[in-house]
């Protein structure tokens, strides 16, 4: 079954993580680069990015004719998702052990990151 893994952060997050010293940031990116290959080698990880800024963000409606109207940004938005991993795996509990280690990514202070683990509908086998 199909998991999406998702990685939010707060609304000023982006700006903290480009204060963090610039060891922290490369041991961090090192991380998930290894991380991603560790699980494309396991033939797990389906994809996996990591998202623009929240400030590049638009909330998109169709207007007259179907014409996309726009929104700014979220200002009212608390978090934000700031990258995911898509995973196919035999059980929820792989996805839970994977996304636990997708917690520990190297950052500022002790706290590991949260990640919200979703499973991709499509994949169920009652869907299908």
């Amino acid at each position: 079954m199909k998991y999406m893994l998702m990685m939010n952060t707060r609304c000023g997050g982006y700006e903290e993580y480009m204060k963090w010293p610039k060891k922290v940031i490369e041991a961090n990116i090192a991380f998930m680069i290894d991380f991603s290959r560790k699980l494309r080698a396991a033939g797990e990880l389906v994809g996996a990015e990591g998202l623009a800024s929240p400030t590049q963000a638009k909330l998109v409606r169709a207007g007259k004719d179907a014409k996309p109207i726009t929104d700014g940004v979220f200002p009212e938005s608390k978090e934000f998702l700031a990258g995911y991993w898509i995973v196919d795996v035999e059980s929820a509990e792989r996805a839970y052990q994977i996304a636990a280690e997708a917690s520990t990514a190297p950052g500022v202070g002790d706290a590991p990151l949260m990640i919200e683990v979703r499973e991709v509908l499509s994949s169920h086998k009652d869907l299908k």
